[in-house]
């Protein structure tokens, strides 16, 4: 049934399941659901402030545009990633000082980035340095780092916060070293660290699903578009409820109940299948369009034991098809980034999708098993990303 992502987030609250867990595409609109439960349990003028504790938490882009960089451009020496001031950091960042909480959040960093890169906290925890360490006295000091360590670096943040958080709820109240938290009832993460490798994934979602099992007294609901990520928190966790979110043309959506992992509860490569052939059949083709024909051929050849996807494309021009693929998923250059597709590059759209799911593989082995929902498990495309 069609409705708004209000009406679905409220349906997520009234639900009151200890662990939620979401699918959707890129785009579908998991960061604005995020945001629309936050505002119900929580909205702007309510009673979650410092003196009532918070009642939700939730890790999402907003989360992200709370740390903004300082890049110092009158000497371009001191730089700094910037925390801003509000009752949610002003709190967490707060309490993660007084419970020196610097060393666990600098140590999973590293972990999950590079042991030669050390994050630095001001005394107010309000602004953090980054140096790079190169061995003896040749060492970078107020470095930037990439925007996929800023991401972990956030990541890590926000995770330290909830370990902690999660051990004070399942204390006894009158033995608990803080307050704060006493309020707190939900915690949305939408898609966490998505630059991270399929190994660091599985270990964080692996993390993710520990702490859901250990915690008392919160709800989570978590959403991504991996499909290894969701996989893994579906495989942890036996008491879970799942849907898939779909948005429709007219702006509304659906949230679908799910009752396997992604690949045998939604037939993720004829759901990728459909979109394709949806916007052929529209005339729609655009770029992204390329980037999903990629990871149908990638899922389709993984699937069947070959060491590479284009093993797959027709053999008279199997070189020209792979530069097309590849230069329309994966271009970088600003006079490559074409919004709309030419005519002759959506046809061929058409051709490769038709080559693929016409050949007698996908007729006999991808269909076949999607129909009986016994489909093996599936690596994702590692160049999917989302904004978190």
């Amino acid at each position: 049934m069609a409705q708004s992502l209000t009406e679905i987030a409220q349906s997520l609250i009234d639900a009151n399941k200890k662990v939620q867990l979401i699918y959707a595409f890129n785009g579908t609109g998991k960061t604005r659901l995020s945001r629309e439960f936050r505002l119900l349990v929580a909205p702007k003028n309510g009673d979650d402030n410092e003196n009532n504790g918070i009642k939700v938490m939730y890790y999402n882009a907003f989360t992200e545009d709370l740390f903004f960089w300082d890049n110092d451009l009158d000497t371009d020496v001191e730089r700094k990633l910037t925390i801003r001031p509000n009752n949610f950091t002003n709190l967490a960042l707060g309490f993660l000082k007084d419970q020196g909480q610097d060393f666990n959040i600098i140590s999973n960093f590293q972990h999950y980035t590079s042991q030669s890169i050390t994050p630095k906290f001001s005394e107010d925890f309000s602004e953090v340095t980054f140096s790079l360490e190169r061995g003896g006295d040749d060492n970078l000091e107020n470095i930037k780092i990439s925007k996929g360590e800023e991401s972990n670096f956030i990541w890590c943040v926000f995770f330290s916060l909830l370990e902690q958080v999660v051990e004070i709820k399942n204390m006894d109240p009158e033995n608990r070293p803080t307050d704060d938290f006493n309020s707190l009832e939900y915690v949305f993460i939408d898609d966490p660290v998505s630059s991270l490798d399929d190994n660091h994934l599985i270990e964080l979602a692996v993390n993710l699903a520990t702490l859901f099992k250990k915690s008392s007294g919160i709800q989570f609901v978590v959403s991504t578009h991996n499909p290894l990520f969701y996989n893994v928190v579906f495989n942890e966790l036996s008491n879970k409820t799942c849907y898939m979110l779909k948005k429709f043309d007219d702006g509304t959506f659906e949230l679908k109940p799910l009752n396997g992992d992604s690949n045998k509860s939604f037939s993720y490569h004829l759901y990728i299948k459909n979109m394709i052939e949806e916007a052929i059949a529209t005339n729609t083709v655009e770029k992204y369009h390329f980037m999903l024909l990629r990871n149908l051929y990638e899922k389709t050849a993984n699937f069947l034991g070959y060491p590479e996807w284009k093993r797959l494309l027709p053999e008279d021009r199997q070189l020209y098809y792979n530069r097309i693929i590849q230069f329309t998923s994966h271009s970088t250059l600003s006079n490559e980034a074409v919004p709309d597709p030419t005519e002759p590059e959506k046809q061929t759209v058409k051709l490769l999708l038709e080559h693929l799911v016409n050949s007698k593989y996908w007729k006999e082995e991808i269909q076949n098993n999607a129909a009986a929902q016994i489909e093996p498990e599936i690596p994702i495309n590692h160049q999917e990303n989302d904004t978190l």
